[in-house]
């Protein structure tokens, strides 16, 4: 009985080996997805067991330079994912509707599969966020969708590239890269220093990048369900993305409504401000220096060292779908 489970677990493995784009198969962690499995498992272990275990009776690493230096890596490895998924098909032959995967060996065909992969890869390389977590003994910052967001949809991207490198699957690929342009370098600023505080000034658009990049991805992926027809190999692809484009729609718009229209997770400054306000209201006379008895200092002195993922805190627990 227990064989023939077994027989039958080995065919449905074969079958879907055999699904993968042979043009990818070059690449590495490609062949199978039992490296990129262990590397995923490994991840979660250090983060959810190892990690904070190792680092329990051990001072918090700053680790300043080296997430700067992480942080500006990843915007311009964004920046080159992007130009090439442009320059791979999407200002060149796409349709910006049904547009089906280039199974060809043309130049063009081949360079969309290059990216396609580097995609993916970006997502292990962004593991170390988690890591930096952990090492910084910010252990409130990783979450549940931290966590899910970095190992399950990793893992579920695999295996949309090594079925379909390309087509118009890869939008929201796309999408995804131009938002981290942005994100990685408000990252990159805010852990340079409070010096850079007053750049940042544009935190609560964030949030709003993410919606938008959201509805972007839903609308392109609905465009599929009212078309008469359409030759885009792997339909399964297209639902989930629109599964997941509406699942992080929903939870950011929550974590919008809740931060900015009741303003129950206000950003730092603003709560600094509110705050002050209603303590120099309550004292009949202004703060000096952004203190009042005390408590804008504290606050103040809180706020500086409140972490943000690679440096912002508020943004850190709704961070990148």
């Amino acid at each position: 009985m227990l064989q023939e489970i077994g027989s039958h677990a080995m065919d449905i493995y074969d079958y879907l080996l055999s699904g993968i784009d042979p043009r990818i198969r070059m690449y590495p962690l490609m062949q199978s997805p039992v490296s990129m499995s262990v590397i995923l498992l490994c991840y979660l272990f250090f983060v959810l067991y190892l990690g904070p275990r190792t680092m329990a009776n051990r001072k918090p690493f700053q680790l300043k330079e080296a997430m700067i230096t992480y942080n500006f890596a990843l915007v311009a490895l964004s920046i080159f994912i992007v130009y090439e998924f442009l320059m791979s098909g999407w200002l060149s032959t796409y349709t910006w509707r049904c547009d089906p995967v280039d199974t060809s060996d043309s130049p063009e065909a081949l360079r969309m599969v290059r990216v396609a992969w580097l995609f993916w890869f970006s997502k292990i390389i962004e593991l170390i966020d988690t890591i930096f977590f952990v090492l910084r003994k910010k252990d409130g910052q990783i979450t549940f969708l931290h966590i899910f967001h970095h190992s399950f949809m990793p893992w579920t991207w695999w295996w949309g590239v090594a079925y379909a490198p390309g087509g118009m699957g890869s939008f929201h690929a796309m999408i995804n890269c131009a938002v981290h342009i942005v994100m990685y370098f408000y990252y990159g600023l805010s852990a340079a220093g409070p010096r850079f505080q007053k750049f940042l000034w544009w935190k609560k658009y964030m949030t709003a990048i993410q919606l938008i990049q959201f509805v972007l991805v839903s609308l392109h992926a609905t465009q599929y369900y009212f078309m008469d027809s359409c030759d885009y190999q792997f339909p399964v692809v297209i639902h989930l993305i629109w599964v997941y484009g509406t699942f992080f729609f929903v939870l950011f718009s929550n974590f919008w409504i809740q931060a900015y229209v009741k303003g129950k997770r206000l950003p730092k400054q603003d709560l600094k401000r509110s705050l002050n306000s209603s303590t120099a209201h309550a004292n009949g006379k202004h703060s000096e220096n952004g203190t009042s008895n005390g408590v804008g200092h504290a606050i103040s002195n809180k706020s500086d060292s409140s972490p943000n993922e690679n440096g912002s805190s508020l943004l850190s627990k709704m961070k990148k779908a």
